[in-house]
């Protein structure tokens, strides 16, 4: 429940930017290439954020691709095979790559790879948020209790306003996706959103700004 003597928050605050987080090819293949566990329409979920995706082009607010990656003799991977995963996400694999059919990824696109699974962790993706002006961090893709919640937390601490795009991220189960969402909303009242909240936030926010969309 939401703390009532919070001062209640726009869904966008100040300038947004969508971050895709680690869809990538091997989401979409009939195997587990990734060796770690989905929730069943895990593949679905991450298909929708296409739609964000597209809506945020349209809108002309940024769209910054995240890209889980490891070199393929296994020195960076630290700690991160101590649980239930196992190797995954090696350069030389094709289904490391960015998901392009699902998600129109493109080769202009910002693309920021990363080691471990918060998306701050030793990349360049704070200097790129700030250089964009970035205030709002609009968030989809997996897992909803690994990568997006790291990268979410990072956020949060670093004063960003962070919303996760329920539709559009998915967990290792069920319970976990939830939970996590959960500890998302615990953090910042009003970061869980549907997808259709978002759509209608990304009109707003170019209606404010006067970004006149493609034809």
């Amino acid at each position: 429940m939401a703390n009532p003597n919070k001062e209640p928050r726009a869904l966008i605050e100040g300038n947004p930017a969508l971050i895709v987080i680690d869809i990538q090819a091997g989401t979409f293949v009939h195997q587990n290439v990734r060796a770690i566990d989905h929730m069943a329409d895990y593949a679905d979920r991450m298909a929708l954020a296409k739609v964000a995706i597209d809506k945020a082009r349209a809108c002309d607010i940024p769209v910054i691709f995240i890209q889980e990656v490891h070199r393929p003799d296994h020195v960076d991977f630290g700690r991160e095979l101590d649980g239930d995963e196992d190797v995954h996400c090696v350069e030389d694999n094709p289904n490391t790559a960015i998901a392009v059919e699902q998600t129109g990824f493109l080769p202009s696109d910002y693309l920021v790879p990363k080691r471990r699974y918060s998306a701050f962790f030793g990349t360049d993706f704070e200097i790129l948020l700030k250089g964009l002006k970035v205030d709002t961090l609009l968030l989809c893709g997996g897992l909803t209790d690994v990568c997006v919640h790291y990268t979410f937390v990072d956020g949060h601490q670093s004063d960003y306003f962070c919303r996760v795009i329920e539709d559009c991220v998915a967990g290792s189960s069920e319970n976990a996706h939830e939970y996590s969402l959960q500890a998302m909303e615990y953090l910042q009242s009003g970061a869980r959103r549907s997808l259709d909240e978002v759509l209608t936030a990304m009109d707003v926010h170019q209606g404010k700004t006067g970004a006149l969309a493609p034809l």
